[in-house]
């Protein structure tokens, strides 16, 4: 059975068909989502839904897109009442992003702190965004250390990789590995050690090489699955999946309940 780390299942393009989807996923072997937030609105999505799914696992933070929305202080009150009434697995998806044109590097960084002080209170991992800005986020930990956590979509260098799992967090491939094109990410999918190697969706985004223009749904994950055993040698995928469970729960810092 297989855990899928990072999926957006209250996204709206999953709206009109989430039973179906959620139902031929399970079918195909997959057991378990992280479902984070991104918004104020998505946390109480992503609650209601891991209220009716004991299969969703919820994070609740705000993604560093919408930084320059968040009137920080207000929301990031609003964030701690619902850490506090809701006890979320993790806190996330939070991070920086320097990919995206435009985006206020400071209000994004306030953004983080803030969140990752929150964590620390919660004594909660996170599920981190690191796209393009790996070692800014390395920074932070550092000043602000966490229980460690996910590094979602990971498309870092070897060393920052390594600095990520000496501090606790597993390392999240999905959809991108499956390029053939895509060399580093498949470089760090075969060379770390495989008990640092989380696998995810991102569902409805980064869709794999065999459906690169289509919705990316969480019954693909097992299909990535065998990309990654391919990759590392043809590792026996009863073998894969078992260390990618417990790669998961060490990140959560808990079993996972199915």
């Amino acid at each position: 059975m297989w855990i899928d780390t990072h999926c957006h299942l209250d996204a709206p393009e999953f709206k009109p068909d989430l039973a179906t989807l959620m139902a031929d996923a399970q079918q195909s072997g997959v057991s378990a989502w992280v479902v984070p937030a991104v918004t104020l609105a998505t946390c109480t999505d992503v609650i209601a839904l891991s209220e009716q799914q004991s299969a969703c696992i919820p994070a609740l933070g705000l993604h560093p897109i919408y930084a320059d929305a968040v009137h920080e202080m207000s929301h990031i009150d609003q964030l701690d009442e619902l850490l506090a009434t809701h006890r979320p697995w993790a806190v996330g998806e939070i991070g920086l992003d320097f990919f995206v044109e435009g985006l206020d590097e400071k209000k994004q960084t306030d953004l983080f702190v803030a969140q990752l002080k929150l964590a620390r209170k919660y004594d909660l991992p996170v599920v981190l965004h690191v796209r393009r800005s790996q070692d800014k986020i390395l920074k932070y930990l550092r000043q602000f250390p966490v229980k460690g956590g996910f590094a979602h979509a990971f498309n870092g260098s070897d060393q920052q990789a390594m600095q990520f799992v000496q501090m606790g967090f597993k390392l999240g491939f999905g959809g991108a590995m499956t390029y053939s094109r895509a060399l580093r990410i498949r470089h760090l999918a075969v060379t770390l050690p495989l008990d640092s190697i989380v696998i995810e969706t991102d569902g409805p985004d980064i869709p794999p090489e065999w459906a690169p223009h289509q919705r990316h749904t969480p019954d693909q994950l097992p299909r990535i699955a065998k990309v990654l055993a391919a990759l590392r040698g043809g590792i026996a995928l009863d073998e894969l999946s078992i260390q990618l469970r417990i790669n998961t729960e060490v990140a959560l810092g808990r079993a996972l309940p199915v």
